[in-house]
């Protein structure tokens, strides 16, 4: 998708404050100076300068040679979710699906071209999960295409227009023609399944979660690698109390179905 052109109040010292921030990550949890420098394109005043200014704020600590980040950087994530919509609430609900199926259950919610991940419950030790604030490709993974199917018709030719649908695997749909298919599928049956498109031998299934006025803002998820979940499984042990999480997780979020007699 092509940038954005920056309006004229752009405030670059703030992007580049924000670029520090997000070069931490599971495999850099903490780096030198240089290495953030390298990370971030900076130069190495520059890169320091930002440290000390959010090292004297809170967000970053340092021993004195390598810069991690703090506890702190949760409230700029938290402020969000508290504000948007309940997840805290949610998350019983996600924990009771999780505990029925055995398996980690994840929410995510569409960002640009990306599913952002911004719940999970830990049921299972995975060798490859998406953790809270990590990102998968909408077009490949099931939350990304329950959320999509349920978007207005300009929003997803839109969608279609600027994305570019890389090859995740050899098995991810690459074709756009494919894709909206599978998209007026997904809304014809209310889910979402994908295998192997997003990791070889994983099989992901999602639904759709409904806010105020039946817009869909996000989806819940259940993922797991072949072995453990079959698309038998899928449709006999997991589909069904996903799907009342999804409704459940709906109602907490204002969504009033048609004929429940609510105002």
């Amino acid at each position: 998708m092509a940038e954005r052109e920056r309006p004229t109040e752009f405030v670059q010292s703030v992007q580049r404050a924000l670029d520090v921030i997000k070069s931490f990550t599971p495999k850099h949890p903490s780096m030198t100076l240089t290495e953030v420098a390298e990370r971030t394109h900076l130069t190495r005043g520059a890169a320091r300068r930002f440290l000390m200014t959010l090292e004297h704020l809170g967000y970053v600590r340092s021993d004195g040679r390598q810069f991690s980040l703090s506890p702190r950087v949760l409230e700029l994530g938290y402020a969000y979710l508290s504000s948007v919509h309940p997840w805290d609430a949610a998350f019983p609900l996600m924990e009771r699906l999780s505990d029925e199926v055995e398996e980690n259950c994840l929410a995510g919610v569409l960002e640009g071209t990306d599913v952002v991940c911004v719940a999970r419950t830990s049921r299972r030790l995975v060798t490859v999960a998406v953790y809270v604030g990590g990102r998968v490709p909408a077009s490949a993974s099931s939350m990304g295409r329950a959320i999509l199917a349920y978007q207005d018709d300009d929003v997803v030719e839109t969608y279609l227009a600027e994305t570019d649908l890389k090859r995740v695997t050899p098995f991810t749909l690459t074709d756009k023609e494919a894709l909206r298919a599978e998209l007026k599928t997904v809304r014809e049956q209310g889910w979402s399944l994908v295998e192997h498109e997003l990791e070889e031998g994983l099989t992901s299934v999602s639904a759709p979660v409904f806010g105020v006025g039946g817009r869909c803002v996000a989806a819940l998820n259940i993922s797991a690698h072949g072995h453990r979940l079959s698309r038998q499984d899928v449709e006999e042990r997991v589909l069904p109390p996903l799907l009342r999480c999804a409704r459940e997780t709906s109602l907490l979020f204002g969504h009033r179905p048609a004929g429940d007699g609510a105002a």
